[in-house]
């Protein structure tokens, strides 16, 4: 000890009289680290907004949508303000905190020709005493000068967090001495007693076969705990990154995979496929786009980032058209990725499809009083077809660990039976439809093996929290399991399942918006294909036939806004698109029924000369004619009983682009939680749900365009790619968790130290 006090004043007095000394030089390299930070910020702030900025400054000459860019930009807390330029000098926008003082700085001197295309020129300027900073981009396309974007930070925080951090310093150099100190006391102590005895005691263990005991070397053991938290600081926020909004586009979808999933294989399975061949009566064979949510969701993924995409082929031409291995390249105009058609027999598709999945998980899951059947063929038929796609899977697969998304209700079995052929594989599992709750979910006679098949998942994705929790709760009734709900994982078998809300969308811009006509020319057209007066409003509806979309809980709401405001009658219709959907089964083809057996008699209730107020059509509808529609209407009905998301709602915002129109909105749909701007109703109570229609009808211009534009606005910033990125952001970091776990597993099985596995956290 004696030997220790020796060491542990002079070194703890030589590192107190080093931070005296180096505060000084410390603080002036922090305040130029600082200042270089912010100029690193002012270039990713230009870099993420540039597009945006030009593009509006094109679109915008009043400034108002820039000004409201603006303000999103300057949340960050250390950029005080935001301004444009125009090319000579003047200042044609900026935030409201921006100096009067302060105008423009000069313009740069031109750089002298290059023979490569110029990028963006900038400048730095420090003003007031070096307190401010202001950074000057320049903004150009096709080489014209556009002006230039200025950022002002406040550096006044600088000084004060060099002051604070040279004394932190100082203080942590004093304590780091005495720290030191001690611990080369403690180091010595045990190499001069234990170290030898250590190294003897592995030695003759490794002669003997025998392994060595972890508490006999505490140093691996240590070892092991930092690495286990520096895994953990994958899972820091990254704030800057968080602060400042990335317009998600396939672009930037496709350089997030390059980036933080290089080489992987991306493999989507669905039963539905976003293409199907179809031989119409001329012996012709047309391409199809099914009418379904996941499609419209899935298909702009892929197209942006390519791989395989696995399905059933429904189509009577799809044989026709796919290659020996059962492959057809698509979209058919322009092919970005492949499809991969799986066969099923009639026996197949009656027990898997219409049995187990429509008539079973479908009705249970939505709650919506049809009474869920089960039957133990329909389940074998279930499991068959689940094994069938899962080698499907595993055909495609070009490298053990492929990223794997698969969706819905029809393949809860898949995850497992992959995960057990592809071990190292990342599954991604979404489930597009809601999940009920544990009371409810425990009808199903086979709820232990569907709920272990969903935990073969990596990632198990709902559109809500208010699901996963369900989930979560399920596995806690009905499996052992480990549930951390802080982290929201489950784990069972050694595998660890994260269970988290992704709330879906669609593509932006939408590609059935492209080429359509003026919102005034939708509505003459839409109007004279009806049979509507030019100047009749008109409420429309989007939907499969389909007893959890409430098409028959509108239409009272339609007769009951006629009963209770008859001004409206002769003046407004609503034109109900509904495609057929399902109708094999019988609570498909009674709610076709019931629909049109309700329409017709409120038309004969209320119809009067060449006015009707229902217009129920019950045939497909392409997409770029559905976007015609709601272009056209003055208000838009989504009356879901219960439902994951829906996307119609969505898609009828982002067709409004003239920013008008007012979305009438169940409860019940996901969707609810996001578009807060709607007239949200309880469709179960027609009345409130006709008050709501009166109400929309009679919104002041204003108001609708403000509802509007918020909408739009958060469907344009949380779009498919922002879907898709936050999920497969989510498996980039549990990819990497998982090797660097492998890794110390390699380094400490021979020492005997157990770890566990947590990527899922």
């Amino acid at each position: 000890m004696r030997l220790a006090w020796r060491f542990l004043l002079p070194l703890g007095l030589v590192l107190a009289l080093l931070a005296w000394a180096t505060s000084p030089l410390l603080g002036d390299l922090i305040g130029r680290w600082l200042r270089k930070d912010v100029e690193l910020r002012s270039q990713l702030v230009f870099y993420s907004v540039q597009d945006a900025v030009i593009r509006l400054a094109k679109e915008d000459p009043l400034g108002l949508r820039l000004d409201t860019l603006f303000e999103r930009i300057t949340r960050d807390e250390r950029l005080l303000a935001v301004g444009l330029c125009a090319p000579d000098g003047r200042l044609l926008n900026h935030t409201p905190n921006w100096p009067l003082a302060l105008g423009c700085p000069p313009v740069p001197p031109p750089l002298a020709p290059s023979a490569a295309p110029p990028a963006p020129r900038y400048d730095i300027e420090y003003l007031g005493d070096d307190n401010l900073l202001i950074a000057s981009f320049s903004l150009a396309e096709e080489g014209r000068d556009l002006g230039r974007l200025l950022i002002l930070h406040d550096l006044s925080f600088i000084e004060r967090r060099s002051a604070d951090l040279e004394r932190y310093l100082m203080i942590f150099l004093g304590l780091l001495g005495v720290l030191v100190a001690a611990l080369t006391a403690v180091v010595a102590r045990l190499t001069l007693k234990g170290w030898v005895r250590q190294v003897r005691q592995s030695l003759a263990s490794a002669g003997s076969g025998a392994i060595p005991d972890p508490a006999s070397d505490p140093e691996i053991a240590a070892l092991v705990r930092e690495a286990r938290d520096a895994l953990r600081e994958l899972e820091l926020p990254r704030g800057l990154a968080d602060a400042i909004r990335v317009d998600w586009t396939p672009e930037s979808l496709r350089h997030l995979l390059r980036s933080e999933l290089p080489e992987a294989q991306v493999i989507v399975v669905s039963n539905r496929e976003p293409y199907i061949h179809v031989r119409g009566e001329d012996g012709r064979i047309h391409v199809q786009h099914p009418a379904s949510g996941l499609v419209t969701a899935l298909e702009p993924v892929l197209r942006a980032c390519g791989g395989t995409w696995i399905a059933h082929g429904s189509g009577d031409a799809d044989a026709d058209m796919v290659d020996r291995r059962d492959h057809v390249r698509v979209p058919p105009e322009a092919p970005s990725y492949e499809l991969r058609r799986v066969w099923l027999s009639e026996v197949e598709q009656e027990g898997y499809y219409y049995g187990l999945a429509n008539e079973g998980l479908w009705p249970l899951c939505h709650i919506v009083f049809v009474r869920p059947t089960f039957r133990a063929e329909d389940w074998y038929q279930y499991v068959a077809v689940n094994r069938k796609f899962a080698e499907a899977v595993v055909a495609e697969a070009q490298s053990p660990d492929p990223v794997i998304l698969v969706q819905d209700y029809h393949f809860a079995l898949l995850p497992r039976l992959v995960r057990e052929r592809l071990p190292a594989a990342t599954i991604i599992t979404f489930w597009h439809i809601p999940w009920p709750n544990p009371e409810v979910f425990g009808i199903c006679p086979w709820r232990e093996e569907i709920l272990r098949g969903l935990l073969g998942s990596t990632i198990l994705g709902f559109h809500t929290q208010f699901h996963c929790l369900n989930f979560l709760d399920s596995v806690d009734r009905f499996l052992e399991c480990r549930i951390d709900r802080e982290h929201s994982t489950a784990t069972t078998g050694g595998q660890v399942t994260l269970v988290k809300p992704y709330p879906i969308s669609i593509a932006w811009p939408p590609t059935a918006l492209a080429g359509q006509p003026s919102v005034a020319e939708c509505r003459a057209q839409v109007r004279a294909a009806h049979g509507l007066a030019p100047d009749a409003l008109l409420a429309v509806g989007v939907e499969r036939f389909d007893y959890t979309k409430g098409i028959a809980d509108r239409f009272r709401a339609i007769e009951t806004l006629l009963e209770r405001h008859p001004e409206w009658l002769g003046r407004l219709t609503l034109l109900q698109i509904a495609a057929p959907s399902r109708s094999s089964l019988a609570s498909y083809r009674h709610t076709q029924e019931e629909a049109k057996a309700m329409a017709e008699a409120i038309n004969r209730r209320f119809a009067r000369d060449d006015w009707r107020p229902i217009l129920l059509v019950p045939r497909h509808h392409e997409p770029a004619e559905v976007f015609t529609l709601f272009r056209a209407a003055d208000l838009c009905l989504v009356s879901s009983l219960h439902d994951g998301m829906n996307l119609v709602a969505k898609e009828f915002v982002a067709a409004r682009d003239d920013e008008d129109g007012v979305l009438v909105l169940s409860a019940f749909a996901g969707v609810s939680r996001e578009l807060l701007e709607a007239l949200i109703v309880n469709p179960y109570d027609s009345r409130a749900m006709a008050e709501a229609i009166h109400r929309g009808l009679r919104l002041p211009p204003e108001q609708r365009r403000e509802r509007m534009r918020l909408m739009r606005s958060l469907v344009s910033e949380h779009n498919v790619y922002f879907w898709a990125a936050r999920m497969l952001l989510t498996a980039s970091r549990l990819r990497k968790r998982a090797r660097i776990q492998t890794r110390i597993e390699e380094v400490a099985r021979p020492f005997g130290l157990g770890w566990r596995r947590e990527v899922g956290r």
